[in-house]
């Protein structure tokens, strides 16, 4: 049973046939409801006109023989004095049932003493002559002349001159009410079940052909997971319903995706590059040291540890940011932070108002140490630091005296490993991580790091961060 509702054409198919069933049993149990009650008031009715018009004539003071609803053409009829008696009843009937009697044969009449009470009919006695404006009505059956019917009956009062209160019975058959009943039923249960099929029939159709671009993506999802081509993009149909917007959210989510992934590829390759070189510069010297221990360089080894030291430093953090690790909420002062950054570095000046801010001392202190390193290292002769508040953020400017950075370059040299070529010809000029790791930091923090023109007319470097 799991397997054959598994998928969302048929539970869909199912779902909307329950519906359309509950809502067509509802409705058809109304429908017969309703159909019955009007054709039993019908019914009632014409009872009632029947019952009246057989008053009428005793209120004239016609006999009994001499009625006319007593042909039995309208239904039977029934007399009945104040003590209950019967004293006039159709002809050729032969049984009846849902009256105050059963008999079918009429009885002397008893003279009416005069002092008793009609205790059948409500409301105020009636005068001589007068027919009760209440109808009382009941189901029954009777069969006349070998005919055996169900029957709606109406009891009318009526007071004579001669022959005192007397009440009279007549009846209406409900054989067109069985029918209609009947007849709707078996239109219900002949045309529920096809309208139930066509519905069902419908819902699957319509449900595969809405559903068929997501097996299409489904399908390319399941190729590019095979051939790990991150390049290949999902088909987006022109419906621009809830399938178009997934397909192109997959697309989306596969091109951030390929962009990561191409990310990660260049940055082991650029970092398996920058390893190399100062691996392969430190085995040298030491080779060199083991054959001839006189010709060791110490000072140069040493400087590649360090370079490698500090380059392994970087990857690992850029790995813990990549990871998603996000900093903490400890408030940060960054005017004694950018001080202790400035701290035993020449050249450098700080000009700081008190601002915090929340996150990671120590990831905003690599963030300020790596400013201060690149100033330095491309100022003439003095850095700046600045820190400040502006409306709702805390700014933080590193400026120096330098050549500055090229317009076309401000937002380049933000990638990871790229050092422009005024940088690369000097042995100093780094991995090419610092900025990096300084923007994904300030991203993180729910800041900005861009690059300008200072005052001076080299680089100016802003740090933004929402205060406390």
């Amino acid at each position: 049973m799991r397997r054959l509702f598994g998928s969302v054409r048929a539970r869909a198919t199912l779902g909307a046939t329950l519906v359309v069933a509950v809502a067509l049993v509802a409705a058809g149990a109304a429908v017969l409801l309703s159909l019955r009650s009007n054709l039993i008031g019908e019914a009632g009715t014409q009872a009632e006109r029947s019952a009246r018009a057989v008053a009428s004539e005793l209120a004239a003071g016609t006999p009994y023989d001499k009625l006319s609803g007593l042909d039995g053409d309208d239904g039977p009829v029934q007399v009945l004095d104040e003590q209950g008696r019967l004293v006039a009843a159709s002809e050729d009937l032969e049984r009846i049932s849902g009256t105050d009697t059963d008999r079918v044969k009429p009885q002397p009449a008893v003279k009416p003493s005069g002092d008793d009470d009609d205790d059948d009919d409500a409301g105020e006695p009636l005068e001589a002559g007068e027919i009760s404006g209440e109808s009382v009505f009941s189901n029954g059956s009777a069969t006349i002349d070998g005919d055996a019917e169900d029957y709606r009956f109406a009891a009318v009062g009526v007071e004579t001159h001669d022959r005192g209160h007397l009440k009279v019975y007549a009846g209406s058959p409900l054989a067109a009410e069985h029918g209609a009943v009947r007849t709707a039923l078996t239109v219900m249960l002949i045309g529920f079940p096809l309208l139930l099929g066509v519905v069902a029939a419908v819902t699957w159709l319509v449900t595969r052909r809405a559903l068929r671009p997501v097996e299409g993506i489904r399908r390319e999802m399941a190729a590019i997971t095979q051939s790990e081509d991150l390049a290949r993009r999902v088909p987006e149909p022109d419906t621009h319903d809830e399938i178009a917007r997934l397909a192109s959210t997959t697309n989306e989510t596969l091109a951030a995706l390929e962009t990561s992934v191409e990310r990660q590829r260049r940055f082991v390759a650029d970092a398996s590059h920058e390893l190399r070189s100062p691996i392969a510069s430190l085995r040298t010297q030491l080779e060199v040291a083991a054959a001839h221990p006189d010709l060791l360089d110490l000072d140069g080894a040493v400087e590649d540890t360090v370079r490698l030291q500090r380059l392994a430093a970087d990857l690992l953090l850029l790995a813990r940011l990549d990871a998603g690790e996000r900093p903490g909420g400890a408030r940060v002062d960054l005017a004694g932070l950018a001080r202790e950054a400035a701290e035993g570095r020449t050249g450098v000046t700080v000009d700081a108002e008190p601002v915090e801010v929340a996150g990671s001392r120590g990831q905003l202190g690599r963030v300020l140490a790596n400013l201060l390193d690149n100033a330095q290292r491309h100022a003439r002769s003095a850095v700046t630091v600045h820190v400040r508040r502006e409306g709702d953020r805390a700014v933080v400017g590193v400026a120096d005296d330098g050549d500055g950075v090229p317009e076309d370059d401000r937002e380049r040299i933000f990638e990871r490993f790229v050092r422009l070529d005024a940088a690369r010809s000097r042995d100093d000029g780094g991995a090419g991580l610092g900025l990096a790791i300084a923007r994904d930091v300030a991203v993180r923090h729910g800041g900005t790091l861009t690059a300008g023109r200072g005052p001076a007319g080299g680089a100016l470097f802003e740090l933004r961060l929402p205060l406390v």
